[in-house]
């Protein structure tokens, strides 16, 4: 079998040429390629299998000039943008870059960048240059055209997936209607001593039938019975729960549209993003990021950030995803203040929301909260909308105590336990010293899980 002939451009690692032909000696045979002019890319390629390029520009002109036996261009560097890609598709010639080409070299110009900005070496406003103006244009258009809904491209095929996913699913939840009367009529003590396999076993049946929502609320149940004092009451709760949603799916024409919607969402029907900013009417307000909570879950990060409406009074949960490893969104800072149009998702608690488009922004500080009986007033009228609904965004202004056990406690004297998840909470203590702050965080049937406090200055505080 004869080695792979690889184009190099000339130009390219010039520093290097030697020790790279050394490594790929007898693996390879590198060539130095002219790929300045069409004439030259078909005498340099003539034979080669792939090309190499760094920053050169590969033009339609150019990559038709290629050798008919090349069939891949490789870009040591991480953007596309110097090649014809649509020219190089109509030859079937595969393009791969390197993604993490340079990480340390950019993170460092960046740096440098911010330092000189710091300084005031850099001026905060004025126009981009052509290139990078450009360039933004161009995102902006690929973001527009990214969210704007697009029809299925065999319509007959989707009705058809869509339906033998609606029939999965009612198996499913026929199944599981069965399990949970199992579970009632055998009783709850057993469920102390079952292992993670019991719960684990009909979330995955779940999980067949197409119901990610439901295996998600099952697999939780296995530390229920963990949970300390009162865990059987707890558990008999979620499984009324269940079964109150196996019953409003099975019966979708005595619910309203919008509780109709919640109990999709809770099975785990998804919403796409395009379909929500085709629907959605945008609500603009300056909206405040109260808080922030990433949680990791399998391979999955999720983080949940909470906001309020200067105008509207209303609360607003914005999620970001990433897989285990990388980055999440970091573009809403708790604190700050932004002029931005939501579109929120459909249902009986519409809570998630996305955001549409952000103007201007502005440190704000302390909001005002609310007592202890307005919050409970408030996620009572929720509950009773959405019976599934395991936070509800809490705003607090309140003294933190920790007798007779850990809580927040109003100036009417009213207290709210602190979640047994929270730990210590050592930060707001501190921060407290003994008086009154406003809390922000998510209220659940287990106690207020606090994530932000502002100190005595207006600043906020990241607990």
């Amino acid at each position: 079998m004869t080695s792979p002939v690889i184009a190099v451009a000339d130009g390219a690692f010039s520093a290097r040429r030697h020790a790279i032909e050394r490594e790929f000696g007898g693996r390879a045979t590198i060539r130095w390629a002219d790929l300045s002019s069409a004439a030259a890319a078909r005498q340099s390629t003539a034979g080669a299998d792939a090309v190499v390029v760094t920053l050169q520009r590969l033009s339609a002109e150019i990559i038709a000039a290629f050798g008919p036996s090349v069939r891949v261009i490789g870009r040591s560097g991480v953007g596309l943008d110097t090649i014809d890609l649509a020219a190089a598709a109509s030859r079937g010639i595969t393009v791969v870059n390197q993604p993490a080409y340079g990480a340390q070299e950019v993170a460092s110009h960046a740096l440098a960048l911010l330092l000189l900005w710091s300084d005031g070496s850099i001026a905060a406003d004025g126009d981009p240059p052509e290139w990078a103006a450009s360039w933004l244009a161009a995102r902006s258009e690929r973001v527009r055209e990214a969210s704007e809904p697009k029809p299925p491209a065999d319509p007959e095929a989707a009705a058809r997936r869509a339906e033998q996913r609606e029939a999965r699913v009612a198996a499913g939840l026929i199944e599981l209607d069965r399990w949970l009367c199992d579970q009632v009529r055998q009783g709850l003590a057993a469920s102390h001593r079952s292992g993670y396999r019991h719960w684990d076993d009909i979330a995955s049946r779940m999980v067949d039938a197409q119901a990610p929502g439901l295996a998600e609320r099952l697999r939780a149940l296995a530390a229920v019975p963990h949970s300390g004092s009162g865990w059987d009451g707890r558990l008999l709760e979620e499984y009324a729960l269940l079964r109150l949603l196996v019953t409003a799916y099975s019966e979708p024409g005595q619910l309203p549209a919008a509780l109709r919607d919640t109990v999709r969402s809770r099975i785990g029907f998804s919403v796409r993003q395009a379909d929500v900013l085709a629907s959605a009417t945008p609500v603009r307000d300056h909206w405040h990021v109260l808080a922030r909570r990433d949680i990791d879950q399998d391979r999955i990060r999720t983080r949940r950030a909470w906001l309020r409406g200067r105008r509207t009074g209303r609360f607003a949960l914005v999620l970001s995803f990433a897989a285990a490893g990388q980055s999440l969104d970091d573009s809403l800072t708790v604190g700050t203040e932004y002029d931005a149009d939501l579109a929120f998702y459909p249902g009986a608690v519409p809570l998630r929301a996305l955001v549409v488009t952000t103007r201007d922004t502005v440190q704000a500080g302390a909001p005002a909260g609310t007592t202890a009986a307005g919050l409970l007033a408030g996620y009572a009228a929720a509950l009773g909308a959405d019976p599934w609904l395991d936070s509800w965004p809490a705003l607090l202004d309140a003294t933190p105590a920790r007798s007779p056990l850990p809580c927040l406690f109003d100036a009417a004297g009213d207290a709210l336990p602190l979640h047994p998840g929270a730990g210590d909470c050592w930060p707001l203590f501190a921060l407290s010293a003994g008086r009154p702050l406003t809390v922000a965080g998510e209220w659940t049937p287990r106690g207020l899980w606090p994530l932000t406090a502002w100190d005595q200055g207006g600043r906020p505080v990241p607990l």
